[in-house]
């Protein structure tokens, strides 16, 4: 009889903790990420930008900026991430055409597919990949991208926790002519010319540091990314500071 008792008490115990054990791993892929976006090789841009993902569960926040980009023009965003995939921007090796450029094709092996379309409205998932409309149009060039709770697989949400995926804009003039034209049409909608959909900016998204983002690779500080620096730094330092204050309440309820 004790013998039952304590096999009973013990299986009880297990199962009690079931699901403070699953809300431990619900929430072990939480987290800040970062990314410096900095333009694709070979594709002529001049822009750069940062990008932050918060992880929440199966949810993701995502805030992006960016200067430099074809003005007035839409440019379609994605989180991209691929088991096969490098998990970084492309190199000048990946151009497979031989053309001097770096198409959405060539950047597959890099960077993966689309798992995230950035649209303003709407679907986000990736048969959201071209929906021209519904992405920022950076207005004088500049892009200013905020949107929260976009729901994500499991799978993305820990690739991104893990530094595995990665932030591409799209949308390059190759022509310097101010628009999206040219007889190269687009590898994934030939109704599109090629620069309407070739990558412009791309950056892997990692943990975000605690003193904030760290410009890498030798990049320049200019008056607007320093801004951009900030607003990524003022948006953790406010994450930090909402973590803090659930601890502290937390313990007060203890």
């Amino acid at each position: 009889m004790r013998t039952t008792t304590k096999i009973a008490t013990v299986a009880l115990g297990s199962a009690a903790l079931l699901p403070f054990l699953g809300a431990g791993i619900a929430q072990a892929a939480d987290g800040n990420t970062m990314a410096t976006l900095r333009p694709v090789v070979l594709n002529g841009v001049k822009a750069n930008g940062t990008a932050m993902v918060t992880v929440k569960g199966n949810r993701i926040d995502v805030t992006m900026a960016a200067t430099g980009l074809l003005a007035d023009s839409p440019h379609a965003a994605h989180i991209h991430f691929g088991a096969d995939a490098r998990h970084e921007c492309p190199k000048a090796s990946d151009d497979a055409k031989g053309d001097g450029t770096i198409n959405t094709t060539d950047g597959g092996p890099a960077y993966g597919p689309i798992v995230v379309s950035l649209t303003k409205t709407g679907d986000t998932s990736p048969k959201s990949g071209l929906a021209v409309d519904r992405f920022d149009t950076a207005p004088g060039g500049k892009l200013s991208y905020e949107r929260g709770s976009i729901n994500v697989s499991s799978d993305v949400a820990q690739a991104i926790t893990e530094g595995k995926a990665v932030v591409v804009v799209h949308g390059v003039d190759h022509n310097d002519n101010g628009k999206y034209d040219g007889a190269t049409k687009s590898d994934l909608d030939p109704s599109l010319p090629t620069e309407a959909t070739d990558p412009a900016i791309c950056g892997a998204l990692s943990a975000a540091p605690a003193g904030g983002m760290d410009t890498g690779a030798g990049g320049t500080s200019t008056p607007d990314n320093e801004g951009l620096l900030l607003l990524g730094g003022g948006l953790l330092l406010a994450a930090a500071g909402t973590g803090a204050f659930t601890a502290r309440k937390a313990r007060n309820r203890a």
